[in-house]
């Protein structure tokens, strides 16, 4: 019943056998399980479709479980011990309704699937009917066969065996042509080998050779197959003669033709290991012809022998005129070697990349044992990078140590750096080497050179400081150093690894390696003597001489009480139409223009000397160098430290250093600037003396003279304020040159190695910092002479202070000391028509006149014998006085040593133990000043107990001092 009431048994095809097994089952279904008695009492009985589901679904389970099942034997067991006859018929009436109720359902399935079977039926009717044609067909196939077989005769297979016999004849015919062909290929191997044609002329030998081979039966090509193979060993020969040509001049074509042919001996790797060799060979000769040539050239008609000599011995004949020229060719030669072997890789890589398709689109046979080939050639191309560039290195060192250097004009060794560096970053590119070899002798090449260099610098700096005149050397407002040729390295992006000056200018954002930008032609090298065109620096101002005779004479004068004027004038004018000043201008002279910066017309024009701006030159050479040749930096940045610590000292010698004065105890010194002076005099001034003449040799040579001021600077002069206009040009050169070392210092910081950077820091915060602090002792002996402080002492002593009555009128010596400062102001103007006096320097000028006159004040009223309240008062007086008029004449606020003076007039009035107190606080004043006071006191509000025991104080203080 379930095969026939599944839905497809109406659809799809089935197999006659099953379409009758399933007629007979419904059949024996059909006569079992519904008899026509039942039938007919189902359609007499009109059931609810509803209640005969519901019969159905009373079933039990287990009536659908299995065939095997046991009906009987499981209603059997369900009887109960004791039998009611009434509940057996019940029993028995719900199981025949129960199956009445599945009957009914059955036959209903089996009249609902009639259609199907019928149209099933009709398809296995119409199978069997296709299936006898079938069989028909075959049938007459068969017989056809047969027929034909029997039909073949024996005329057809002679007429076979003549077409054989033809086609051997054939054969033997194009052998015989062969053999013709064989006994004139002598002629055309000779012409492919004269052509070059190096792959064919192997072919054709090779083809030559089997087919010697095949027909070796022959008498007339016995003698063929020698004279062949010694035809191949010729061709081999020329091939590796060919195969030498690449090492030096590449062609991509006949690169090829070699490489094919190498292919087709079978020997591929065998020419990878030759062209190694040729490589290196084509090294040694290519150096050894290059150095040969230029000392042949140098020699003249010499009978040495140089051509018998090693080629190191030989690099030391080279002359200091032929160095650069020869070693610009021979890393020119060098290079082209090595562009040779570089293009040799970029054939690999392409030809290999070309293999790899064909063997994809199935063009490639033996792929296997041609990926083995492919990785041998591969691996030993990597490899001979790096001999290949050892070898360049070792060829070069013996050049470069093969001549002493030291003596070199700086731009020719810089020259000699720019090539050696260029051919660093060759390496790099080559085989990312970092050049060892290389780095290492020029490093002892440089450390010798520079050594020289600087000792030389040094002593022409002492020659420049010793000539200076110390006047305003005219440059432009906005002058900088990155218009110096020197810091165009500041101005423009490019690679440490070559020269700052002669760096080609380029627009291309995208940075080509070497190798890329000369792959087709021309040479890195080249730009390094083709090149030499500098941009002209503008710097000096118009009625300035120009720059390049600056190079040629940094002691030329001019006339700087008219030019400069002159110029700052203009100056002045370009920057009220919006010209801002540049960096180089200390932030100091930014400020507002006041009455005491004195610069009047003129602008904030950098303030420096012709030996400022050498100095300043040679630093930016020095950094030059550090640029290119980065291992010793650190000896470069402390010879420039020396450059700047030299300058600083010759300054201080030259306009600072005054025992008389420094003993004054006001401090013009600080800690600092004092340790710096005494670290500089200990490890750079060579002291000449008996026991400086003991010293070691080489310490003493590192060591300068300290310099000496020429004689045509004038510092005695009261006209001149005893040489201000020098001394402002000389303290502010300085700090000019400090602050350009500010701007340069992050610059120094990037090229010092990390280990030695504590150095620069400390040379920056002990040394380059107190430059400004030098303004203190250079100008204090101008402001000590400048003004009659002793004249001033005078009238003070004719002065009458122990008065009864309180003054209202200040007395006479305000009034001088008043005038002494109008006729200084009116000095300093006039200085400042010469040179421009900046807004620091007046300040320290004024600072140190006050604070000398306020001493000076102290000292007169110390040295009054008797004093009364009132003479106390006019001090007051006269001071207030002083101090209301000085303000009118100055900017400085406040003014200096105000309450020094104030202080000491007050402490009149303090009673004993006050007095005592005062003492020992104010350790300002100098004994003499605190005695007095104590005996001006005395009778007033003081005893002589009080006297002697305030004086006892005053003796505890000054002990320790004796």
């Amino acid at each position: 019943f379930t095969l026939l009431a599944s839905p497809s048994c109406g659809s799809g095809y089935k197999s006659p056998h099953t379409i009758l097994k399933l007629i007979d089952i419904e059949l024996v279904c059909l006569s079992i399980c519904i008899s026509q008695e039942e039938l007919r009492e189902l359609r007499d009985q009109a059931i609810d479709p509803q209640a005969e589901q519901e019969l159905i679904d009373s079933i039990e389970e287990v009536y659908f479980s299995s065939d095997s099942f046991d009906m009987v034997q499981f209603e059997l067991g369900k009887l109960p011990p004791d039998l009611n006859l009434q509940d057996l018929e019940e029993y028995r009436d719900k199981l025949k309704r129960q199956q009445a109720a599945v009957s009914k359902k059955v036959a209903d399935l089996i009249l609902e699937k009639q259609p199907s079977y019928v149209k099933e039926l009709e398809r296995v009717t119409s199978l069997q009917t296709n299936l006898q044609l079938a069989a028909v067909i075959c049938t007459n196939a068969r017989r056809q066969l047969s027929f034909a077989k029997e039909g073949f005769t024996e005329a057809s297979l002679g007429l076979l065996a003549n077409q054989r016999r033809r086609h051997l004849l054939t054969g033997l015919l194009k052998s015989l042509r062969t053999i013709k062909t064989l006994q004139r290929t002598d002629v055309r191997l000779s012409e492919m080998l004269e052509e070059e044609d190096y792959p064919g002329a192997i072919q054709l030998c090779l083809e030559c050779q089997k087919a010697a081979s095949t027909f070796k039966h022959y008498s007339c090509i016995s003698e063929l197959n020698s004279k062949l193979q010694d035809t191949l060993e010729q061709i081999e020969e020329q091939l590796d003669v060919a195969l030498s040509k690449t090492c030096k001049h590449f062609d991509v074509s006949h690169y090829t033709k070699v490489q094919l042919a190498y292919t087709l001996l079978g020997k591929t790797q065998t020419a990878m290991d030759q062209l190694h060799m040729h490589f290196t060979q084509a090294i040694h000769n290519t150096v050894f012809q290059v150095v040969l040539g230029y000392v042949e050239l140098c020699a003249g008609n010499a009978d040495t022998k140089f051509q018998k000599m090693q080629y190191k011995d030989l690099c030391t004949h080279i002359t200091p005129d032929s160095y650069i020229p020869c070693l610009t060719d021979l890393c020119k030669a060098l290079w082209e070697v090595m562009l040779s072997y570089y293009r040799t890789m970029q054939w690999h890589e392409e030809h290999d990349k070309e293999e790899v398709v064909d063997a994809g689109a199935g063009k490639a046979l033996g792929s296997d044992e041609s990926t083995v080939g492919r990785s041998y050639v591969k691996k030993k191309l990597e490899h001979g990078l790096s001999r290949i560039w050892q070898d360049v290195q070792l060829k070069v060192k013996a050049y470069l140590l093969g001549t002493d250097m030291s003596n070199f004009k700086y731009d020719d060794f810089i020259v000699v750096l720019d090539v050696v560096s260029r051919l660093m970053q060759v390496g790099e590119e080559f085989c990312s080497s970092k050049s060892e070899v290389l780095q290492e002798s020029i490093k002892r090449q440089s450390v010798n050179y520079f050594k020289t260099y600087h000792r030389t610098r040094l002593e022409e700096l002492r020659m420049f400081l010793e000539n200076e005149t110390w006047e305003l050397c005219p440059v432009k407002s906005n002058f900088s150093i990155t218009q110096l040729h020197e810091f165009g390295f500041m101005g423009q992006c490019r690679s440490p690894s070559v020269s700052p000056s002669r760096h080609p200018a380029t627009s291309d954002p995208v940075q080509l390696s070497l190798f890329e930008q000369y792959l087709h032609g021309g040479n890195p090298f080249e730009m390094q003597i083709d090149n030499k065109e500098e941009d002209t620096e503008d710097v000096l101002a118009s009625n300035g001489y120009e720059s390049d005779e600056l190079e040629k004479s940094v002691y030329q004068d001019y006339d700087s009480d008219s030019d400069v004027a002159e110029e700052l004038k203009q100056d002045y004018v370009d920057e009220q139409t919006g010209d801002a000043p540049t960096k180089s201008v200390s932030k100091e002279t930014l400020r507002s223009r006041k009455k005491s910066d004195y610069n009047l017309n003129k602008a904030n024009a950098p303030i420096l000397t012709n030996t400022t701006l050498n100095v300043i030159r040679l630093v930016g050479k020095y950094i030059q160098m550090m640029n290119i040749l980065k291992p010793i930096a650190f000896d470069v940045i402390h010879c420039v430290s020396q450059l700047f610590d030299y300058y600083l000292y010759a300054v201080y010698t030259f306009f600072g250093r005054n025992d008389m004065y420094e003993s004054s105890g006001l401090g013009l010194i600080s800690s600092r600037l004092r340790t710096t002076l005494n670290r500089i005099q200990e490890s750079l001034i060579d002291v000449a003396d008996s026991a400086a003449e003991l010293q070691d040799h080489m310490e003493r040579k590192e060591k300068v003279p300290s310099p000496h001021l020429s004689q045509l600077v004038v510092l005695t002069s009261g006209g001149t304020l005893y040489g201000l206009a020098e001394r402002v040009v000389a303290t502010e050169s300085l700090v000019f040159l400090a602050e350009q070392f500010e701007l340069l210092q992050p610059h120094l910081d990037t090229m010092m190695p990390p280990a030695k950077k504590p150095f620069l820091q400390q040379f920056y915060s002990q040394t380059v910092s107190t430059a400004s602090e030098l303004r203190k002792p250079t100008y204090w002996i101008v402001a000590a002479k400048a003004i009659d402080y002793e004249q001033m002492l005078l009238l003070m002593a004719g002065v009458k202070w122990d008065i009864k009555e309180i003054m209202s009128q200040h007395n006479v010596y305000v009034d001088v000391l008043l005038k002494e400062f109008e006729q200084f102001n009116k000095r300093l103007g006039d200085v400042s028509r010469q040179v421009r006096i900046p807004l620091p320097v007046s300040n320290v000028l004024w600072e140190h006149c006050i604070r000398l006159a306020n001493r000076t004040l102290v000292e007169g009223y110390a040295n009054v014998k008797k004093c009364s309240n009132e003479g106390r008062a006019l001090m007051q007086l006269d001071f207030q006085q002083f101090l209301m008029k000085l303000e009118k004449l100055t900017d400085l606020r406040p003014i200096p040593d105000k309450e020094f003076v104030e202080t000491y007039i007050k402490a009149y009035y303090l009673t004993e133990n006050d007095m005592e107190q005062f003492i020992k606080n104010h350790r300002e004043y100098s004994m003499k000043q605190l005695a007095n006071l104590v005996n001006v006191c005395l009778g007033s509000h003081i005893n002589k107990k009080a006297r002697q025991k305030l004086l006892a104080a005053i003796d505890d203080i000054d002990r320790p001092k004796r």
